[in-house]
């Protein structure tokens, strides 16, 4: 009776085991498709937005951020039309003619610019509920091109997250300007900012190169209060290598990274617990989720066919279990493109149109699905 009790349990420990491992390698094996493989449902508007013949000439310079507020308008995160240093241009004395945010109708019309003369180094930029904007700015540098950082108060500018009101007033401030750091009051190179709709605050934190190898999520209360910070630098679930855009959104609420150096995606939910972590989007640059669960995410592949071995564009999917669904390809060609990503903000309207900043190739691009 022992020896048959003792077979049964290994039969069955041996068929849980196969069970388990035998799921594993059916995850590990879930084919996804190439985007070359995937449709394109969308079409580029032509000619949109209107930019005034004033401003740089109506060209733009690098485009670092998209988001539409919730009245259907598109705010646009630029580096005041510069593209000098390319992939890194400036605001600095770059003057009232050359506003870095911009509010267009959907029609394409400026509206209105603001927030001259408050950032050195514009990156992440999101819109809350109320309208009100959140930006970040993760120069560290006290001189850029042997120009001053410091603003008309004599503060050097970066490394901070402010919340802005839609007429440029600074209603909050996250971080120290001007100095780096890692604990719960400062921050190391912020890439991004997302609003949870309590109006938690979160902050992805450590472009590359930083001063202290930071790269984490810190989370704050609506008042500003700082609540907790997950992550370090790592290959790991729940671990970045440049979290360089966050987004909170979709139907559940979750927190969804653009882990760009470790080339995936990660999920959380907003206590900072570990979902999910997708590599089928691509390396990410940006992320944006829409409320019917829709994740648009501006990446790149390597791809020894594409001009510079790399084939940029939107993937488009499902933010719940990670399917993918359609690949808008990037129409810039790379071989005039000296330096940057494209796509490197993202954002949809409730019509389904799909706007992305690209800061390589100097644009502002608005898409419409084909009907």
């Amino acid at each position: 009776m022992m020896r048959a009790a003792r077979t049964r349990f290994w039969f069955l420990a041996a068929l849980a085991a196969t069970a388990v491992f035998g799921g594993m390698a059916r995850a590990e094996q879930t084919h996804y498709s190439k985007p070359t493989e995937l449709p394109n449902p969308y079409r580029l508007v032509e000619g949109w937005p209107t930019l005034p013949a004033s401003m740089n000439g109506g060209h733009w310079g690098e485009v670092i951020r998209v988001h539409v507020d919730p009245k259907g308008n598109i705010w646009v995160f630029h580096r005041c039309f510069n593209v000098v240093p390319a992939g890194q241009a400036t605001c600095i004395e770059r003057g009232t003619a050359n506003p870095p945010i911009l509010e267009f109708d959907p029609s394409g019309k400026l509206l209105k610019s603001l927030g001259v003369g408050l950032f050195a180094y514009p990156h992440g930029f999101t819109i809350d509920a109320d309208g009100s904007l959140w930006v970040t700015d993760v120069n560290d540098q006290e001189t850029i091109l042997g120009m001053s950082a410091r603003n008309a108060d004599g503060v050097i500018m970066g490394q901070e997250v402010l919340k802005l009101s839609a007429e440029g007033k600074v209603l909050m401030m996250l971080g120290k300007p001007g100095v780096a750091g890692t604990g719960p009051d400062a921050f190391d190179r912020p890439t991004s900012v997302a609003v949870a709709p309590d109006g938690d605050i979160f902050v992805s934190d450590g472009h590359a190169p930083n001063k202290f190898g930071t790269a984490r999520v810190v989370k704050f209360s609506k008042e500003g209060h700082f609540i907790k910070a997950w992550g370090h630098k790592g290959s790991a679930p729940g671990e970045f290598d440049e979290p360089h855009d966050i987004f909170v959104g979709g139907s559940r609420g979750r927190v969804y990274v653009a882990d760009r150096r470790n080339s995936r995606v990660q999920v959380f939910d907003q206590d900072g617990n570990f979902i999910a972590a997708w590599k089928q989007f691509g390396q990410p640059s940006s992320v944006f989720v829409g409320k019917d669960d829709t994740i648009y995410v501006g990446a790149s592949f390597p791809d020894p066919s594409a001009k510079k071995g790399e084939l940029r564009g939107i993937m488009i999917g499902d933010a719940i279990s990670g399917s993918l669904k359609a690949f808008i390809p990037d129409p810039a060609d790379l071989d005039k493109v000296t330096a940057g990503t494209s796509a490197s903000g993202i954002a949809a309207d409730s019509t389904g149109s799909v706007f992305a900043a690209d800061v390589g190739a100097h644009n502002l691009r608005k898409y419409v699905k084909v009907k």
